[in-house]
């Protein structure tokens, strides 16, 4: 179904109508909150959109995974590591990480670091 979530920026906080964040909590998961922007509940048949808010010191969890993913930073400062290579980000950069490619993000600055990632709906 198509539709429009409207954006909602008051306070610094970033969030969309109709789409609550989920803290997550899992091992090797620091301080990150993803909304799933697009995706099953939009009947979405073929990529899911997130966005990922990452608290000063938080991170993703060091993983791997058949599925690739497609990253727009959209606020502060953080990085990526890609195997052994960590390379520094900040909003308006793009990322590319391919499938099973060992991957993490991480807020390396003082305020919040938010992306959006794109993924295919089947993984």
């Amino acid at each position: 179904m198509s539709g429009v979530h409207k954006f909602n920026g008051e306070n610094g906080q970033y969030q969309w109508e109709d789409v609550e964040g989920e803290e997550l909590k899992m091992e090797g998961v620091e301080s990150v909150t993803k909304h799933v922007l697009i995706g099953e509940k939009d009947k979405a048949p073929n990529l899911i959109m997130r966005y990922f808010h990452v608290k000063p010191k938080g991170h993703s969890r060091l993983e791997r995974h058949p599925q690739e993913h497609e990253v727009i930073v959209l606020r502060g400062q953080g990085s990526v590591q890609i195997a052994d290579k960590i390379i520094p980000l900040k909003a308006m950069d793009v990322v590319f990480v391919e499938g099973n490619e060992l991957h993490q993000f991480t807020n390396t600055g003082d305020e919040d670091f938010g992306f959006i990632c794109v993924i295919p709906a089947n993984s």
